[in-house]
């Protein structure tokens, strides 16, 4: 199955230990107010290299991925980045509070072997969109860099990596660092063989499922087969087994009670005029449809167990829960090659039942998709109908879901899971070269 190697990361060696300055979110969250706000911080923020200046033609003279590579050379012979001395595992513990409990989500960051997702041992469970594929692209083959984790999941239901943890996180951190909203990353560099052994024994039979980073996954999976031609038509032998055969992934157990998943609402426009009155009646023919109290709107949902969400219509203060009725047969009713699990899903229901066949919606059809928004806060969607004609306020998916999503080859719609908190790009890197 899984195959997990230590590596030597490369990563920024200073005197403090506090090196939140130099960190920064995942590049697709991160604005270009934002970007100039990290780099005042610091010139030598990680997002120098992750989102780095120039244009976004790869066939343009400076483009923005030769100055990635540039700032990337430049920085390992200066001395702001080294590589460890020995191939290691790393130990992220990411510590916040959450609805007044104490969180604390524990991964493990490895080198894991890239594989198709055809045979079954790295699963996604999110489609992706084209346009960051190429852009990563174009930044792995011109850094052959990994400058931030792929997030993974993997079952150990039983807690054999339990202790591990323990043993790992003994001494004290190598580094911390905390972000804008307040949660503190801390990191221990493993050297230990056994630890490192026993890390990758406990994770040899489990698949992986991809959390988060299905981009920077099928971005190094491109790349990998890129190298593969070059060191095919190399007169040279290569590496028996090379660096770019891996990528650099956070791996968390997906029984572990401090993984939080967030659900991520839907906002949506009308191609042309909204009709409020047609658009309930069509949605009754499926769904029960009950009035909310606002101060019960956020635990409306908790107990139901059918697929169902929360509607808001444009400038009305009114919230209804609406619920799939027990005498739809989502098997029969979702005419598509899917599997059973797919079709119950909360937001499969929703962009089969209602976004395509109601607004128009669907991401089969790109060109519809600039009317459908996503937002992550509860009340901030519930607001925002002054804006949009419909407001979807979802659930979380949860584990099971996903993982008999994945495990039966299927991808999830897009922004089907949260997971938060995301992962600082920039505590380790790692080169391929």
């Amino acid at each position: 199955m899984a195959r997990v190697r230590p590596f030597a990361a490369v990563r920024y060696r200073t005197a403090n230990r506090d090196i939140s300055a130099l960190t920064a979110p995942p590049y697709d969250v991160v604005s270009p107010e934002e970007r100039a706000g990290l780099l005042a911080l610091d010139a030598h923020n990680v997002v120098a290299l992750e989102l780095p200046e120039g244009p976004a033609d790869a066939t343009v003279a400076g483009n923005r991925y030769e100055n990635a590579a540039d700032t990337w050379n430049t920085w390992r012979a200066a001395g702001v980045l080294a590589t460890d001395q020995v191939p290691s595992l790393y130990v992220l513990e990411q510590r916040y509070v959450l609805d007044g409990m104490p969180i604390r989500r524990k991964a493990l960051i490895a080198a894991v072997g890239i594989e198709p997702f055809s045979a079954g041992i790295v699963l996604p469970h999110e489609r992706t969109l084209p346009k960051a594929l190429g852009d990563r692209y174009e930044l792995i083959k011109a850094t052959g860099a990994n400058f931030s984790q792929v997030f993974g999941l993997f079952d150990d239901a039983a807690g054999e990596t339990d202790v591990l943890y323990e043993r790992a996180m003994m001494p004290e951190p190598t580094v911390t660092a905390t972000d804008a909203d307040g949660v503190e990353s801390v990191l221990w560099v493993v050297t230990d063989p056994q630890l490192i052994a026993g890390f990758a024994a406990a994770l040899d039979d489990k698949r992986i499922f991809i959390a988060d980073g299905h981009h920077r996954y099928t971005t190094a999976l491109a790349y990998r087969d890129h190298r593969r031609q070059l060191a095919e038509s190399s007169p040279t032998p290569g590496d028996v087994d090379p660096a770019y055969d891996y990528v650099m992934m956070a791996l968390v157990n997906m029984e572990d009670p401090d993984l939080v998943v967030l659900p991520t609402h839907r906002v949506a426009r009308a191609a042309g005029e909204f009709d409020a009155v047609a658009f309930m009646d069509a949605l009754a023919a499926d769904f029960d449809i009950e009035p909310i109290a606002d101060d019960a709107a956020l635990r409306a949902l908790d107990d139901v167990d059918t697929p169902a969400f929360l509607v808001r219509l444009r400038n009305d203060e009114r919230i209804w829960r609406v619920t799939l009725r027990d005498t739809v047969d989502l098997d029969t009713r979702i005419d598509l090659p899917r599997s059973s699990a797919w079709k119950h899903l909360d937001v499969a229901v929703l962009q089969e039942l209602i976004l395509d066949p109601l607004l128009g919606i669907h991401p089969d059809r790109p060109e519809t998709l600039d009317r459908l928004g996503f937002v992550k806060d509860t009340r901030r969607a519930l607001s925002s109908n002054t804006e949009n004609d419909v407001v979807f306020v979802m659930r979380a998916t949860r584990m099971d879901q996903l993982r008999a999503v994945a495990t039966a080859g299927e991808t999830m719609p897009q922004k089907s899971t949260y997971f938060y908190p995301k992962m600082l790009s920039g505590l380790v890197m790692r080169a391929t070269d």
